[in-house]
């Protein structure tokens, strides 16, 4: 985290070691792939609530991310309070009939058809929590005084990715909404003009009917999406 006058490189040895020998590796690798192949993105909550401390746990998981010049440019607000979520989906939901109406623009919908989105998004609301992400395009000391952040998007990529594994960890699921534009979550919410929401996730547990679009479970095979130079 950046702070004033701190302008020297100080090392530290290595304070944590997870290495394991090349074999555990392959399998705890292998493990985690099969683990994460289960996580999925859901649009359907069951009412069950989830505690304070959970949310908390895995917001402060995706602060650990690596950022550009360790300024961690991102802020996360948990919303559970219902008026609050009730607001929050009013709002999306009015940026997404223009979305829908035409701002999109055919090939983009045409994209999403088989993904079964639409204007309506009670997830918004039977989730119970919403977390927004912000990325905070500068940052500001101690006594006022603006300095610029690196690498913001990328950042804050890396956090949210960490963030919604420590989600499916918890044994929870969630959502990538992306209303755009969202301006509204700055007012809402009480965060600076600095900051851009980026991604709201919607948080809970599926409900027992949940269902994902069948195009979903299509992931690119390995041989289109690395390529190797040994």
């Amino acid at each position: 985290m950046y702070r004033k006058g701190e302008v020297s490189y100080q090392a530290l040895p290595l304070p944590d070691r997870v290495q394991l020998p090349p074999e555990e590796s392959l399998r705890a690798a292998q493990d985690f792939l099969a683990y994460m192949r289960k996580r999925h993105s859901v649009r359907q909550y069951a009412p069950d609530p989830v505690p304070q401390a959970v949310i908390a746990a895995c917001i402060a998981a995706a602060g650990t991310a690596p950022s550009g010049a360790n300024h961690q440019p991102w802020h996360f607000a948990a919303i559970a309070d219902p008026g609050m979520k009730a607001r929050i989906r009013a709002a999306a939901e009015e940026e997404e009939r223009a979305f829908y109406a035409g701002g999109a623009g055919d090939e983009w919908l045409a994209a999403l058809e088989p993904i079964g989105t639409g204007v309506s998004k009670p997830h918004l609301t039977d989730a119970p929590w919403l977390i927004v992400v912000f990325a905070q395009r500068w940052g500001t000391t101690e006594d006022g005084q603006r300095y610029k952040n690196y690498y913001v998007p990328e950042s804050v990529g890396i956090a949210t990715g960490v963030l919604i594994t420590a989600i499916h960890h918890a044994g929870l699921v969630c959502l990538e909404h992306t209303p755009n534009p969202m301006p509204f979550l700055n007012n809402m919410l009480g965060r600076p003009a600095q900051e851009k929401p980026v991604m709201i996730l919607p948080v809970g547990y599926p409900a027992a009917d949940a269902t994902v679009p069948a195009v979903a479970k299509r992931k690119k095979p390995l041989d289109q999406i690395l390529s190797l130079f040994p």
